[in-house]
């Protein structure tokens, strides 16, 4: 299938003209990150009916009140601060801000006394959609880019937290050849763009593969996101006490690189259909690939942080207290029939077996706070 013109063709075509083929991460980076161009840079609404893909957050405001409790007892475990920041990395249209930040404000009005918030945003063109949809806090809400947050210019005490936001970035593709690791590259064909497979662009990649003690079987291709770990160093970085609140599909790195997953796991959604040509619609189509969270709980160690808890997010939600919320929701005046919809919406972010519960995991790591006593660390049904 030919690559279909966008206006970020071109760019790419001249640019790899230019200066030869180049790795696939650099590829990514401009189909999703292009300035006004990519796919999170150009307008238009990404999540969603209207969009190309659902996440937890538009399912139903149960998963960000949810959340919300976490971070209520998250405060509690550091002794109840009088200032707590909260910090979410790529927040969109600040739907997910908003349901915690209304929880809060109604739920623990001593915390929230207190409480500012902090979006970390690529795109500053989605400021004014933040703006309009956390106008019942916007006294409290303060805007950060990540070259502020990489460069160590600040720090802060709270939760960062972000709900999809590891496997957007941009990550490099390798395969197992009977010669060794080698790289998949980006290069063009009459018809459009195409993979070339060559030697790896830099050492890390094998270094991660040993980190994570994984090895590929021979014509095993795989992607390797060293974006991840730059990350959450730049999060450790600022995080001077608190918590690191991870939401995303991945797994651990044994499931993540098991040879049944012989072409990877990179893939690109496109008006709720997925499809695994990544060179179809550059800068029009999502492109993700599954984080590795043995990783991010690697590198964590390695920076300090505790690592407080992982699992599956029907796990994380059924401890926290979704119960709770579908409770609330019974005890509402709303009619029986809407009531039995919103059980069955709900169902989507907790049904295992293929569905929301189990596709996503969530991580929690800690800084300076001595055995921090969870929700999550609950027992279901305890």
């Amino acid at each position: 299938m030919t690559t279909e013109t966008t206006p970020l063709t071109a760019i790419l075509t001249t640019r790899i003209s230019e200066q030869g083929r180049i790795t696939f991460a650099d590829f990514m980076a401009a189909c999703l990150y292009e300035p006004g161009l990519g796919y999170y840079t150009s307008p238009g609404r990404k999540v969603g009916a209207e969009g190309d893909f659902y996440t937890s957050i538009t399912v139903h405001a149960a998963f960000g009140r949810v959340i919300a409790r976490e971070i209520a007892q998250m405060w509690r475990s550091m002794g109840t601060p009088t200032d707590f920041t909260l910090m979410e990395c790529g927040a969109a249209n600040g739907r997910l801000a908003c349901d915690i930040m209304d929880f809060l404000a109604a739920r623990e009005p001593e915390m929230y006394q207190g409480l500012r918030l902090v979006l970390v945003e690529q795109e500053p063109t989605l400021e004014a959609a933040q703006r309009e949809m956390l106008a019942a806090h916007i006294d409290r809400l303060d805007w950060r880019s990540p070259d502020e947050l990489s460069s160590g210019s600040f720090t802060f005490s709270g939760c960062l937290y972000s709900n999809e936001l590891i496997d957007a970035l941009p990550t490099h593709r390798v395969i197992m050849t009977s010669d060794g690791l080698k790289e998949l590259y980006v290069t063009c064909t009459d018809g459009g763009f195409t993979e070339e497979v060559g030697e790896p662009s830099t050492p890390e990649l094998e270094t991660y593969l040993k980190r994570v003690d994984v090895e590929l079987h021979p014509g095993q291709q795989a992607e390797i996101n060293l974006n991840a770990p730059k990350w959450l160093g730049a999060a450790a970085k600022a995080l001077a006490q608190g918590f690191i609140l991870t939401i995303d599909y991945g797994y651990p790195a044994a499931e993540l690189y098991t040879p049944r997953r012989k072409l990877g796991t990179l893939l690109c959604y496109y008006r709720h259909q997925t499809e695994e040509n990544p060179f179809l619609r550059p800068g029009l189509q999502d492109i993700t690939a599954h984080v590795d969270f043995s990783a991010l709980m690697t590198c964590g160690e390695e920076l300090g942080l505790q690592n407080v808890w992982f699992g599956e997010q029907y796990r994380f939600l059924l401890s926290a207290g979704i119960v709770e919320e579908i409770k609330d929701i019974e005890r509402s005046a709303i009619s029986e029939e809407e009531k039995l919809r919103l059980r069955l919406t709900l169902k989507k972010l907790i049904l295992p077996e293929g569905g929301m519960g189990d596709t996503f995991k969530i991580l929690i790591q800690s800084r300076e706070v001595p055995a921090p006593r969870l929700l999550c660390q609950r027992r279901i049904g305890g």
